[in-house]
């Protein structure tokens, strides 16, 4: 994200909210930037780029998402420090990241490191990381955490959770760490042992890293985001980067699986195909409509395009020196989600509670745009499956996460599956783990 000295003055005259700062209009239609083949419209630039952020409010006493026609949703635990991602252990434990980023010092100094640090202050991004994951437990099942309480403390900005037989993985913002988990475990307190570093440093610009395990147990496959928006810090601080890796839980040795992935999250494996998808945040500043974030399965070996083109070989001209040979090899991600809907969270629907026509389909939590006007994401969507691939138009699950102001209640991150088969989604505004379940379910469980 590159912000000019001009939008610095904007921002420090403090006189005009940031969206008044550039009226861009919108010129696509939500439903036109969605699906295998999203309508992109010519870039744009301007001399001021679009800021338009949604204030973090947190939600009302009472207040909650609004769930889908024939769905239910509740609070399945509240009072966290900015939980970014949930992971259910074996037992139906709930775990949930709470974090923020890490220290990047070199990460848009001067006024663009003023700008950004404002901008993820009015966003509910400029909290501390609390460095920890919490254990949230449901003993009576009735969908609702009873217990709340520290299960593994003095973490690095950590996301991505994985648990292989008793081995435990976190991955943290500079590597992946192991520890001992034996089941019913309600805290860790071993040391733990890296298993790999991961690419990080004084830039970090994405840092989040998030973390998947093969089906056999013998790979782990971590994100890790670009450490830019289109290698304005230069080519070599991308080394490893904007890319998924695939680690080797016996040696900690890993390979770049697949590359060109701008920021990539989410790493599930989808049930029917046994292909591994992500989501991934795609690039800013070409205008309201590009580039489309997106969900995509991951090839070994493929490249996806970022920086040099983006949906496949469309080039981006702002970046120099040109790569035509790997333009050529850019592959057109399967399903996109959207312009600037920072869709984080991904996770197919592997239970058997919701309708079966939903089996194998993916839910997806999008954290919500601060450059684009109207708004985009700000909510949790469904997208059907058939035959290992998407199957149909995405539907809400979970909207509401902005009040009649504009302002943020919540912004939805990390998504899973429960024991039950229930949708967990992490609000790091909101600082709550929502629950989604069927209406009629919902009630019996109660």
């Amino acid at each position: 994200m590159r912000i000019n000295f001009l939008l610095a003055v904007c921002i420090g005259a403090l006189t005009l909210p940031l969206a008044s700062c550039k009226d861009a209009q919108d010129t696509v239609t939500a439903e036109q930037s969605y699906g295998a083949s999203p309508t992109l419209p010519a870039p744009q630039s301007s001399i001021l780029p679009t800021v338009n952020i949604a204030t973090a409010r947190g939600w009302p006493s009472g207040a909650k998402p609004v769930a889908a026609n024939g769905m239910a949703v509740n609070a399945f635990a509240t009072g966290l420090d900015h939980p970014r991602t949930v992971y259910v252990l074996p037992n139906g434990d709930v775990l949930v990241a709470e974090s923020n980023a890490p220290p990047k010092p070199d990460d848009a100094k001067g006024i663009k490191g003023f700008i950004m640090k404002q901008v993820q202050k009015w966003a509910g991004a400029g909290v501390p990381s609390a460095n920890r994951i919490t254990l949230l437990r449901d003993a009576d099942g009735d969908g609702s955490a009873e217990t709340k309480s520290v299960f593994l403390e003095n973490l690095n900005s950590p996301f991505g959770m994985v648990l292989v037989g008793e081995d435990f993985y976190v991955a943290n913002s500079d590597a992946i760490m192991k520890f001992p988990y034996h089941e019913g475990d309600t805290k860790i307190t071993a040391a733990g042992t890296k298993l790999a570093d991961l690419p990080a440093g004084t830039i970090n610009h994405h840092w989040t890293k998030d973390l998947t395990a093969s089906p056999d147990g013998s790979k782990l496959y971590a994100t890790v985001g670009s450490n830019s928006n289109i290698a304005e810090n230069g080519i070599a601080a991308e080394e490893n980067r904007a890319a998924v890796l695939e680690v080797d839980r016996a040696s900690g040795k890993w390979r770049v699986f697949a590359s060109g992935l701008r920021n990539p999250n989410g790493p599930s494996f989808q049930p029917q195909s046994g292909a591994l998808w992500v989501t991934v945040n795609e690039r800013d500043e070409l205008g309201n409509d590009l580039v489309p974030d997106y969900m995509t399965s991951v090839q070994d070996g493929g490249f996806y395009g970022w920086p040099y083109s983006y949906f496949g070989q469309h080039v981006d001209t702002r970046v120099q020196p040109q790569r035509p040979d790997l333009v050529a090899k850019a592959i057109v991600p399967d399903y996109a989600l959207g312009a600037h809907t920072a869709s984080l969270g991904l996770t197919f629907n592997t239970g058997k509670l919701f309708p079966e026509s939903m089996a194998g389909g993916a839910f997806i939590g999008q954290h919500g745009s601060w450059n684009r006007k109207p708004r985009a994401g700000y909510k949790v969507i469904f997208v059907p499956f058939s035959d290992g691939k998407p199957s149909g138009k995405p539907q809400d699950i979970l909207t509401g996460f902005l009040n009649d102001s504009g302002d943020a209640q919540g912004r939805p991150v990390g998504v899973r599956i429960d024991k039950q088969g229930a949708l967990l989604v992490a609000d790091d505004v909101g600082n709550t783990v929502w629950r989604v379940t069927p209406s009629a379910k919902s009630a019996e469980v109660k």
